[in-house]
């Protein structure tokens, strides 16, 4: 089998497993029962894992409850009951938490209250805001319990041998970087949240809120603590996190550690990226528009790839994720074919703050403008309308031949998401060599234009050490990384997402208008604080 659909492939084992520990997953959780209630299960744990292979099949839904909703696919045998698979998948989420929200994209469906994200305008009963809190708090009461499940004192019960033993450690690992990615994400999007590890008890237990500063303590910690337990960079299975996902995760969180914490930390930026870097991965002779495609684990492009969400048409079959992103920014005009897809959903596009970007706009040498213009207007009066605002034709279920993805019905996608990757890197490390964490500013425009090469085709687009700057930085971490999930994250660091940044539509005014500082943090969900009596509603909801 080719390694890098290994554990795609995995993930259709996934039901046979996971049902024993659904019982005791979410109770620690902090939503009302009578909204979101794990499906039942009949096995017990220790039954589960008579079999050797049970490990990695619960390693593989730590992954998959990124990627997936549910154990069936499309829909069936959710993973949490009242809530849609479609919309409530954690990738799907993220994304719109990330993007929605910005200049990058605005959705034009009148689904609920979706378009209060690219307005501003959400309050606490935001039910997309809910299910993105709800996600983050399962996927880590998934990842407390294979902690719990795999305990020394647990494999020597079962008499687990020492291979497999040494394997299930590289699984811990693993399990503990993906609870502390799912920590850095509430941490960012909800400060101060509940917090549980797998030394907390399970039943009815009302879990304690933690501070953002403590929470940013505890995640540097575990990575830390993992950094030289986990496989080595570019060891590991394609699809699963390593020692340089960890390294990039560090960097991410120091990057933003003003926003967090008050205090900054770039000088641990430039060593955690210059680890990454000179770990061996490098940015691919693929035109740029190739790194989002459906061969995109096989053509060179996972060659810049640190940590990819792993999408396959035949094995992950879900209507969020890649399906999302490839289908919804699908219509007027454009060929469905020219995508992979039996036809678009009419959704999303950009607004004409992110076209400025480029120079010469839609007619940019710049090869990263992935616009599609015939039928659009560039300027947006209304937000419904799909031909108002450019289409964005970057996510595509078709291989560099032109060749449709494996799913002969259309449906579902076989690219995969670049969560990390090495231009981000690139760009990480001349963004802190700019706010004073050492490095070299000749190697950081050195970076910089290599990203800059693969986009022009030539060298017409470098620039000098004169033209870096944190202005600089900011729209070209928009042209490398669009639509990748890192958008709000990034204009919050530079002050540029509420009382400052204006864009079309934001605040539901066309022309677009600031608003209050403190969107920068979303509400906890009001239906928790009913639940949780430990939890305080964050400045301003």
């Amino acid at each position: 089998m080719n390694n890098n659909k290994y554990l795609k492939a995995m993930m259709r084992t996934l039901k046979y497993v996971f049902v024993a520990f659904t019982l005791v997953l979410f109770v620690q959780s902090c939503e009302s029962n009578l909204d979101l209630q794990p499906e039942d299960g009949r096995l017990t744990a220790d039954a589960a894992f008579e079999d050797p292979a049970a490990y990695k099949q619960f390693l593989a839904k730590l992954y998959a409850g990124i990627s997936l909703s549910g154990q069936d696919g499309p829909a069936g045998n959710p993973d949490l009951t009242g809530l849609d698979e479609g919309f409530s998948n954690y990738l799907r989420l993220y994304w719109k938490m990330q993007e929605l929200t910005t200049d990058e994209a605005l959705i034009g469906w009148n689904d609920g209250t979706i378009k209060d994200l690219h307005g501003q305008t959400w309050t606490s009963g935001n039910e997309f805001i809910r299910t993105m809190y709800s996600r983050i708090f399962y996927q880590v009461a998934l990842n407390n319990e294979f902690l719990r499940q795999t305990t020394d004192a647990k494999l020597d019960e079962r008499g687990v041998d020492a291979d497999l033993r040494a394997e299930i450690q590289n699984y811990r690992a693993e399990a503990r970087f993906l609870r502390a990615l799912s920590y850095w994400h509430a941490m960012d999007l909800f400060a101060n949240v509940p917090f549980v590890t797998e030394n907390d008890p399970i039943g009815a237990f009302l879990p304690p809120q933690i501070q953002r500063g403590d929470l940013f303590t505890y995640v540097e910690s575990e990575l830390l603590d993992i950094e030289d337990a986990i496989v080595g960079a570019r060891q590991n299975e394609y699809g699963r996190a390593d020692q340089a996902a960890v390294w990039t995760l560090l960097s991410k969180l120091y990057l933003n550690a003003e926003v967090y914490t008050g205090t900054p930390r770039n000088a641990e930026v430039i060593t955690y990226t210059t680890n990454i870097i000179n770990a061996g991965y490098v940015i691919p002779t693929n035109p740029y528009f190739q790194l989002f495609l459906a061969d995109n684990d096989s053509n060179g492009a996972q060659n810049e790839v640190i940590f990819p969400i792993t999408f396959d048409g035949l094995n992950t079959q879900s209507f969020g994720g890649m399906t999302f992103l490839v289908h919804a920014p699908v219509g007027g005009a454009m060929s469905a074919a020219d995508f992979g897809i039996n036809g678009g959903w009419a959704g999303v596009r950009t607004t004409p703050t992110f076209v400025e970007q480029f120079p010469d706009e839609e007619n940019s040498a710049d090869g990263r403008a992935l616009f599609f213009t015939d039928g659009q207007t560039k300027e947006i009066a209304a937000t419904s309308p799909f031909n108002q605002g450019f289409a964005i034709a970057k996510f595509k279920n078709v291989d560099v031949n032109g060749n449709p993805g494996s799913d002969s019905s259309g449906d579902f996608i076989d690219t995969d998401f670049p969560m990390f990757r090495l231009a981000d890197v690139y760009l990480m490390y001349a963004e802190a060599n700019l706010r004073g964490g050492g490095g070299s500013t000749d190697v950081a425009v050195g970076y910089i234009n290599e990203l800059r090469v693969r986009a022009y085709g030539d060298t017409s687009g470098n620039i000098s050490s004169g033209d870096l700057n944190l202005d600089f930085i900011l729209a070209e971490r928009s042209r490398e990384l669009f639509w990748e999930a890192h958008r709000r994250t990034d204009l919050i660091r530079f002050g540029q997402f509420s009382d400052q940044g204006i864009w079309a539509f934001k605040g539901n005014v066309p022309q677009g208008v600031t608003t209050e500082p403190f969107r920068d943090v979303m509400p906890i969900p009001a239906s928790d604080l009913g639940v949780n009596t430990n939890l305080q509603q964050n400045e301003g909801y």
